[in-house]
């Protein structure tokens, strides 16, 4: 049985069911009360030196700020949210996303902390597209409620602009994002190797197949006896017999006085 398999056994009583559900809705709170009062949602914020100095809530008040702002932005951003917590959910089962969700937490959390760097809602919440990418990568969202894309291309333009952050950045910013993408390493990366190894590994018989069952018409010389030809064995030498046969050296027949 599996690390996470037994995990499950032992904690699946644990997990919260619809737990995007409420990580979104304390969103919609906080950017609620953030159009109130600008300020309420700075003392939320993953801050380092606030936290050493004693303000312990940031720990956890900064998974519940959105990451984008304006009300239509939030709104999509808040829709999008709920739809990937729900399809993770519905696939993988409530355990498996709470832990995959708590890992990202953790990782996230320590790299602000270690690194000083704010990159955690983006990081979480990328984590989140990622795992939906895997696991349904030809699903279809509307993007923007109008154009309809595959949940693998979204995942895959939301990549390349978190590795354009890795090449621009400094090496705390770097180091800061590897650490907050640990969950999806730690859940997808093994799959995502062995299924590397075994295409490469089918790709290497195929090519060997088709060597071996190279048609005798796209050959320019073949042995009379034994068939041979310059594609299945490119060491021999080939001669025209004065039968007018072709054979290899080793079975070309002795010419006669």
């Amino acid at each position: 049985m599996s690390l996470l398999a037994t995990l499950e056994k032992h904690l699946s009583r644990f997990a919260v069911p619809g737990l995007i559900r409420y990580v979104v809705a304390l969103n919609a709170l906080v950017f609620l009360l953030g159009m109130a009062n600008p300020g309420y949602v700075q003392a939320l914020t993953l801050d380092r030196q606030a936290i050493l100095s004693g303000e312990v809530w940031r720990l956890v008040s900064w998974i519940f700020i959105p990451t984008v702002s304006g009300l239509i932005w939030v709104l999509f951003y808040l829709l999008v949210t709920w739809q990937l917590g729900e399809m993770i959910e519905s696939t993988w089962g409530t355990f498996r996303l709470n832990l995959y969700y708590v890992t990202g937490y953790l990782g996230c959390t320590a790299a602000a902390l270690v690194f000083g760097q704010s990159l955690a809602n983006v990081a979480l919440n990328s984590s989140l597209l990622f795992a939906a990418g895997t696991l349904l990568p030809n699903l279809q969202m509307l993007l923007f409620g109008i154009l309809p894309i595959k949940l693998k291309w979204i995942a895959l333009v939301s990549a390349v602009l978190l590795s354009l952050s890795l090449l621009a950045g400094d090496w705390g910013t770097r180091a800061a994002l590897l650490v907050c993408f640990a969950n999806y390493a730690l859940f997808f990366g093994p799959a995502l190797l062995r299924d590397a190894a075994q295409r490469r590994e089918i790709n290497a018989r195929r090519a060997r197949f088709e060597v071996a069952q190279v048609p005798a018409t796209e050959t320019l010389h073949r042995c009379e006896v034994c068939g041979r030809t310059e594609v299945s064995n490119p060491e021999l030498d080939f001669r025209v017999s004065t039968d007018g046969h072709e054979y290899c050296t080793a079975h070309l027949p002795a010419r006669r006085n």
